[in-house]
């Protein structure tokens, strides 16, 4: 009886380097990692009418810990939001790597960054990672959004990379647990016209659709940003219903 063939990849030793391809053209240690994304905490981007917002499940339950301590939706500069999906630990560096990336920029050219040029950065170092060896891919999917301020008015723009390196520009989109299923109805439902309100309120839909009874508004993390005032705006739990 023949073996499946990710077996037969396992058995000669493919998957022990991010580096080596398998005979029909895959690096495992890359797909391995994509597994890893798809069982992180999930989130929602969408860019609306007039501003650009990420809602994430923080999926936090444990009583011993103080909320406030785990965030999910990370402030890279004053216009730039981002969120990830995978290995927190990962997440933490690519995180300050794209805070130094922004700083760096305002030091330099005394602006404030474009948010593709955060997101190309940190696509090119998990590039790299898939590349050379001795070392493994980060296992993190990051999902960036903001306002590209060198257009008028200030334009919102969402952004996702994955593990190999690449990154695209998006309307709306999902990464972590269940993110296929929450594509889907985005497609089905997302309106270049909404705006914030109405957004929010359809990416609480989709993921209470998705969770079923575990949903709960009480470990969403919600972060926005309006075009008229570029200011990030943080609610959380019951703040994001009232909102």
């Amino acid at each position: 009886m023949d073996m499946p063939t990710d077996m037969q990849h396992q058995a000669m030793g493919y998957d022990r380097t991010a580096t080596m391809f398998s005979p029909d053209g895959h690096l495992l240690q890359v797909e391995y990692a994509e597994k890893t994304v798809r069982l992180g905490s999930a989130s929602i981007g969408m860019v609306c009418a007039d501003g650009v917002f990420i809602i994430s499940d923080k999926r936090v339950e444990d009583k011993l810990i103080i909320p406030k301590s785990a965030v999910k939706v990370h402030e890279v500069d004053s216009h730039i939001i981002a969120t990830v999906a995978g290995i927190v630990s990962d997440a933490r560096v690519l995180i300050e790597r794209a805070q130094v990336i922004a700083q760096q920029h305002r030091v330099t050219y005394d602006s404030p960054v474009e948010p593709e040029m955060v997101i190309k950065d940190i696509a090119n170092i998990k590039q790299q990672f898939t590349q050379y060896g001795g070392a493994r891919p980060f296992a993190v999917s990051m999902m960036l959004a903001g306002l590209n301020q060198n257009t008028n008015g200030g334009k919102p723009e969402l952004f996702t990379s994955d593990i190999t390196g690449n990154y695209f520009s998006y309307y709306a989109n999902a990464i972590g647990e269940n993110d296929e299923k929450m594509k889907e109805m985005l497609r089905e439902k997302y309106k270049q016209d909404l705006d914030l309100k109405k957004g929010i309120k359809l990416a609480l839909e989709i993921f209470e659709q998705v969770q079923g009874p575990k949903f709960k508004v009480s470990r969403f993390e919600l972060a926005l940003i309006r075009t008229k005032t570029g200011k990030i705006e943080r609610l959380e739990g019951s703040q994001i219903k009232d909102f």
